[in-house]
């Protein structure tokens, strides 16, 4: 699962995502990309309210700064409390549940491998490489190409993957150049402060906060004629969250930690902290960067609903606004305001949008997917008809390139997107089948083993070793009624077989071997057939059992039982010999037979038989198989029968 947000414009469980579609408890790994809200707003929720047990990642920055900003975000919110997500003891408890990854470095959780490149964006955001089976997909959450005044530009990965989940955000719009947008941003803000205007900045207390912040103090220092105007950062949160933007310098971009080794960017020299209203003395012109961005509620929202009345004010939107908030609406310049105590107030302070939202524009996005060259983009984060207008650019973009195939999917809300991928699977051998190497075109015999998304060929000894599973044996006992003589029995069970074993049990019990798998032992009144249960086994073991209960009604006398039976081993040499030269010619056949060996050679490969035991040896498992096949018939076929 990739991000668990809440929407800003909504409250209570209206605003989280659409977890009915989800089984919580079926999710092994939960990866967030950024501190925003709209990205790690519902984990408290998922973590201690859903029966989600699996393992939740993200960034050391982004669990930093999460902690503060999810507080934050429970203190200002305007509802009551039993519409609330989540608590402060919630935000507590998921902190312990939350595991942090460095960028690059490689996890390996059930199988799923992954990994996250710098998204830019915010402090801490990442993107992440996920491996499944082979299978590579990339999700950007929310990057930016383009490195601002403290963040590096989103890395381009050098693992092409094969699926790109990618924000759509700003659809087809292409950003302003950094210098034009800050040029006029400024001048905005000195336009307002110097007609004795309030400028009012609403913003996250993170991520593009910081920016405008280093924005404005550089400003204000190259131009002295302002300085009695003051500029508050007016965030509860604003000296927590600079302690941890000074602790992670090493996440920024070069400027900035060329710059920490004289002088720390992130202490202002224009700038004061706001806690709250309550100790803010509102007179004469001034700057006040307050939060939330998109005037829900809060501190921005208190101030807007002071300041919209009078013309000489101003209020500059910097980031993105989602339908259904107040920064959304004003964009629209409405004449009036709902405030959020009911009443309507005439909106007459001036509206500015300059876009410092740190996501990618459409001349990024086309690069970013040049660069890399997925088969599949998955569109997400965006509205639907910004997503429509960006799959239709770059359907276009790429339809006349003969090299590159593009599948672009734009799917709705909980509509599924299923994509079919063919790969080899690779079988890795070890233990001590990989102790010897093999031949060309030599045949492996072992258990496969499929672990998370790996395959092994191992051993049956091995198996222990290599995995948590362990090798059994099921030895079968079956006790049958027999009341007749031992050496009718023999009779009987040579009949079947032909190579009928007499062994001696411990105890002086008299025992017959059978097929060499199935022993049956003699017992007063009864047998005992015991043999390791096995397919084939357990087919000799019921050709026994069959034997034992016709030897049981066989009314001969025990005195008239005949002796077995024995085919004439000279005999049997002869028509082995005439057999195998029919089968494989004369010159297959060794001229010499060694005792009671005799050697087959077919295309260089050598079968040795056993004259005594019937038993065939090669190294060729068919030849092999073959040959003991048609020596066995051929025993069973020239054994004489007694009528």
């Amino acid at each position: 699962m990739l991000d668990a947000g809440i929407h800003p414009g909504l409250n209570g469980l209206a605003s989280l995502p659409y977890f009915d579609f989800v089984e919580p408890e079926q999710i092994d790994i939960l990866l967030i990309s950024h501190f925003h809200l709209d990205h790690c707003g519902a984990l408290p929720w998922f973590l201690e309210k859903t029966a989600f047990k699996g393992r939740v990642f993200m960034t050391h920055a982004t669990k930093a700064i999460y902690r503060w900003l999810l507080s934050d975000y429970v203190k200002v919110s305007n509802i009551s409390s039993e519409n609330m997500l989540y608590t402060e003891k919630d935000i507590e408890s998921s902190m312990n549940k939350i595991e942090t990854v460095n960028f690059h470095q490689e996890m390996n959780v059930g199988g799923v491998k992954f990994w996250c490149y710098t998204a830019g964006h915010v402090l801490g955001a990442a993107m992440f490489m996920i491996e499944i089976a082979g299978v590579k997909i990339l999700y950007t959450g929310d990057f930016s190409r383009q490195e601002d005044r403290h963040l590096m530009a989103a890395e381009i990965p050098n693992v092409h993957p094969d699926v790109l989940i990618t924000e759509s955000t700003y659809g087809t719009h292409i950003h302003e150049k950094r210098e034009d947008r800050e040029s006029r941003f400024t001048g905005l803000v000195h336009d307002i402060v110097t007609r004795g205007g309030r400028c009012l900045i609403p913003v996250f207390a993170l991520g593009r906060a910081q920016e405008l912040l280093l924005i404005l103090d550089e400003y204000w220092s190259n131009h002295p004629e302002i300085h009695d105007i003051p500029i508050y950062y007016a965030s509860a949160l604003a000296k927590k969250c600079m302690s941890v933007y000074q602790t992670y310098i090493s996440a920024m971009n070069e400027k900035i930690r060329r710059q920490i080794s004289i002088s720390n960017p992130f202490v202002f020299k224009h700038i004061s902290n706001l806690k709250s209203i309550d100790h803010f003395e509102d007179i004469g012109p001034s700057v006040v960067m307050a939060s939330p961005g998109m005037m829900q509620s809060g501190l921005s929202r208190e101030l807007f609903e002071s300041w919209c009345t009078d013309k000489r004010n101003g209020t500059i939107i910097a980031g993105y606004c989602v339908e259904g908030t107040l920064a959304k609406t004003i964009l629209s310049e409405p004449e009036e305001i709902v405030t959020m105590g009911g009443n309507k107030l005439p909106l007459k302070c001036s509206v500015d949008y300059i876009s410092f939202s740190a996501h990618t524009d459409y001349q990024q996005t086309s690069e970013f997917i040049r660069a890399l060259k997925p088969p599949h983009i998955v569109l997400v984060h965006g509205e639907q008809n910004e997503m429509g207008r960006l799959k239709a650019a770059l359907i276009r973009e790429y339809e006349d390139d003969p090299e590159y195939n593009i599948d672009v999917y734009n799917p709705r809300n909980t509509q599924t997107v299923e994509l079919h991928f063919r790969g080899e699977k690779m079988a890795k051998v070890v233990g001590e089948l990989a102790s010897t190497k093999p031949d060309e075109g030599k045949k492996i015999s072992g258990i496969l083993v499929k672990r998370n998304f790996n395959y092994h060929i191992v051993a049956p000894s091995d198996l222990q070793n290599y995995t948590e599973l362990a090798m059994s044996t099921v030895t079968q006992r079956q006790s049958i009624a027999y009341s007749g003589s031992l050496p009718m029995l023999h009779y009987y069970l040579t009949q079947l077989s032909g190579d009928v074993e007499e062994l001696e049990m411990g105890d002086k019990r008299k025992a017959l071997k059978v097929f060499k798998t199935v022993t049956v032992i003699v017992e007063p009144k009864m047998v005992v057939l015991e043999w390791t249960a096995s397919p084939v086994n357990d087919m000799y073991a019921d050709a026994v059992l069959t034997v034992v209960l016709r030897a049981e009604v066989d009314p001969m006398p025990q005195k008239v039982v005949p002796t077995p039976v024995k085919v004439d081993k000279a005999h049997f040499k002869e028509c082995l010999l005439e057999m195998l030269s029919d089968m494989f010619g004369t010159a297959s056949l060794s001229k010499l037979i060694k005792g009671d060996k005799m050697t087959v050679t077919v295309d260089k490969k050598v079968a040795t038989i056993s004259l005594d035991t019937l038993d065939v040896k090669c190294e060729d498992e068919s030849l092999q198989q073959i040959i003991q096949t048609a020596v066995t018939k051929l025993h069973q076929s020239i054994t004489p029968v007694r009528i």
